[in-house]
């Protein structure tokens, strides 16, 4: 068990952890001469069987910020008031701090009662104690055990040291118990899958070691030999490292589990290239952030409002970066109230769903808000939309099967597994607790609700339908460009799963690479058969310029309505493409035309009318107007006077694509 210590400055923190282990966690020469801890302290107790790790912070005002770093992955305080000061102000924000970072469990000390007249002891403690069950009481740590305690003399060390054994004990039958409890998750969720994460808050260099680092394993595992990365990283891009020896909980060892205080020796890394702030973790877990969505709540004893929009020091892990915070479905945020809120940070960081984390205001003097994380990958667009807010009050969800449930409801595109499973800290998409009807894609990438198949399938019917309507004389358009009328966010795996399934329902028909209603496709009468037949070999006659429909009329001898309606229905089949009115070109055609499109494109000018032109022998006219109708049936799109290749389009390539 990690126990961490807070207090005002000058109130006997690390002479008590001295009182307790006998060790000594000032080390620095200026701490020693100045009698203030400066930097993070470290001790640790082993005794009746139970393991105890001591995180001695900072007590000065100036040095919160190294007290926020020691706080993570604390997961039982002990808060130290002086007997003779009483409650002071560091008292205060360090309690506010540990309740903003979720701390449930904690023992206070009362100490230098060796100090206070004998005939005044007796009142003056309980004074004192009054002052602090007041302070606890609108906190988690309410109720917490008080002692009186002299390290001077020894008097109610005993039973301390006793109390915080004997809590370690019920704690380390249960290695993942702590961080479940630090997270708000139940035992379901701590057990399988969940990978190493380590925020590091020491780094340093050790003769004939090398690069060691220390920080309390929030999750997972580590052994001696595992390949680790170092993250967020230079640039965002983590680092690998390997894992030489091991410290765990102050000796040496094999291993390492959550809720031990680690060091770790690292090979293929610097002591530069490490600091505070960073996070040894899986390799598969490494990720970097700049807005990261947060359940956000004032601490009660603010004075003002939260305003959308307040520039914040946001420490995070052991990270301390600067950004603002804009609220998400309010603009104010009241003392003591929580709102959904994106955090949009000044640095990258590294974070993970549940992870704890403090506000303090702009001068880095007070501290405001404590925040849980809910996803590392916030979007920048839509992130105020009902179907976004909905997503994060799913995230907000205690239990890790529960949330995924709601987020697969609300997840009309789909669930990208890899990215939640990274986002929850665990090895894989393998791990997630997925619910048992949902539809997995991509071996597992992709989850999708069946609802959110039968939407999408509605939104592409309807846009068929539409298409159907706005341009009868066309047999369809082709899947890429039905994704875009219908469903542009989808992503290509889930959009030719839903073609697919479509296609097997017979909800839609396939003809050549152009979908559409079955009803839609034309069936020539026996007239229009023969006539059908008399077309296609001067139109194919025609080459690149071929023959009006006014022209073919006259030369068949036949009424110009029936040789439209007929070269209309061929269109409906996918013979043929009006490319303007009255202009048809058969798909034999356009697919060599498509070929020397590609060909332009792939020169040094790319495809515009002036190489179409040249490349095919037209007029600028005739080149213009067909470049234009490979623009609308998303054969190419138009940029300036470029016109460029989609992306994967498969269109007329029967020749040379």
């Amino acid at each position: 068990m990690i126990i961490g210590t807070a207090g005002h400055i000058d109130h006997g923190k690390t002479t008590l952890v001295r009182a307790l282990t006998g060790v000594e966690t000032d080390r620095l020469p200026e701490e020693k001469r100045r009698g203030i801890s400066i930097e993070l302290g470290y001790a640790y107790l082993h005794a009746d069987g139970a393991s105890v790790g001591f995180v001695d912070v900072p007590g000065h005002e100036r040095l919160l910020h190294t007290m926020l770093a020691g706080s993570t992955g604390v997961r039982h305080a002990l808060l130290v008031v002086a007997a003779d000061d009483g409650v002071m102000p560091q008292t205060r924000e360090h309690l506010a701090v540990l309740a903003l970072l979720g701390v449930a469990q904690a023992s206070v000390a009362i100490t230098k009662i060796d100090r206070l007249e004998p005939a005044a002891r007796a009142a003056r403690l309980a004074q004192v104690h009054a002052e602090v069950r007041a302070l606890l009481a609108p906190t988690p740590l309410a109720g917490a055990p008080l002692f009186d305690v002299s390290a001077a003399s020894g008097d109610g060390i005993d039973a301390l040291r006793a109390h915080l054994l004997a809590a370690a004990r019920m704690q380390d039958g249960s290695p993942d118990a702590s961080a479940v409890a630090h997270a708000g998750l139940d035992a379901a969720d701590s057990s399988a899958g969940q990978a190493l994460r380590l925020p590091i808050d020491r780094a340093f260099t050790l003769a004939g070691v090398g690069t060691v680092v220390t920080g309390t394993i929030a999750s997972g595992r580590v052994r001696v030999g595992d390949e680790l990365a170092l993250a967020p990283g230079s640039g965002g891009a983590a680092r690998r490292v390997r894992v030489r020896g091991i410290h765990a909980q102050g000796q040496p060892a094999q291993a390492g589990h959550a809720g031990q205080r680690c060091a770790l020796a690292l090979a293929g890394v610097a002591r530069d290239e490490v600091q505070r702030g960073d996070w040894a973790c899986a390799p598969a877990l490494a990720l970097a952030t700049t807005r990261i969505d947060v359940q956000c709540s004032l601490w009660p004893d603010e004075e003002r409002a939260l305003r959308s929009g307040t520039p914040v020091h946001v420490h995070l892990g052991t990270a301390d970066v600067v950004g603002s915070i804009v609220l998400l479905d309010r603009d104010l945020l009241e003392p003591g109230a929580s709102a959904l809120a994106q955090l949009v940070l000044h640095a990258p960081i590294s974070a993970w769903h549940g992870d704890r984390g403090v506000l303090r205001d702009a001068s880095a003097t007070r501290t405001t808000a404590g925040v849980r994380v809910l996803d590392p990958f916030a979007p920048q667009r839509w992130r105020k939309t009902p179907e976004r807010l909905a997503q994060l009050a799913a995230q907000a969800l205690p239990h890790r099967a529960g949330r995924l449930a709601q987020l697969l409801q609300h997840a009309p595109m789909g669930l990208d597994c890899v990215q939640a499973a990274r986002a929850e800290g665990l090895d894989g998409p393998a791990h997630l607790p997925l619910p048992p009807d949902a539809i997995l894609l991509d071996g597992g990438a992709l989850a999708l609700a069946p609802a959110a198949l039968q939407g999408l399938a509605t939104l592409a019917l309807g846009a068929l339908q539409a298409f159907h309507t706005a341009s009868p004389d066309e047999i369809g358009p082709d899947a890429r460009r039905l994704k875009r009328l219908a469903a542009p966010r989808a992503g290509d795996v889930l959009w030719q799963h839903l073609v697919q399934h479509l296609l097997d329902s017979g909800a839609i028909a396939r003809t050549g690479h152009w979908l559409h209603l079955p009803g839609h496709a034309a069936r020539l009468s026996a007239a229009e058969e023969q006539l059908a037949q008399r077309l296609r070999p001067p139109l194919l006659a025609g080459n690149f310029d071929p023959p009006w429909v006014r022209t073919l009329a006259a030369d068949l001898a036949v009424p110009e309505a029936l040789v439209r309606q007929t070269l209309a229905s061929l269109a409906r089949r996918g013979e043929a493409f009006q490319v303007v009115k009255d202009l048809y070109y058969p798909t034999a055609t356009l697919e060599r035309l498509a070929a020397i499109a590609r060909g332009c494109e792939a020169q040094g000018d790319g495809l515009n009318a002036a190489a179409f032109r040249d490349a095919t022998g037209l007029g600028r006219k005739r080149a213009i107007q067909l470049l234009e109708f490979f623009n609308r049936v998303g054969f190419t799109r138009r940029v300036k006077d470029a016109h460029l290749l989609r992306p994967g389009t498969a269109l007329f390539a029967g020749v040379g694509g």
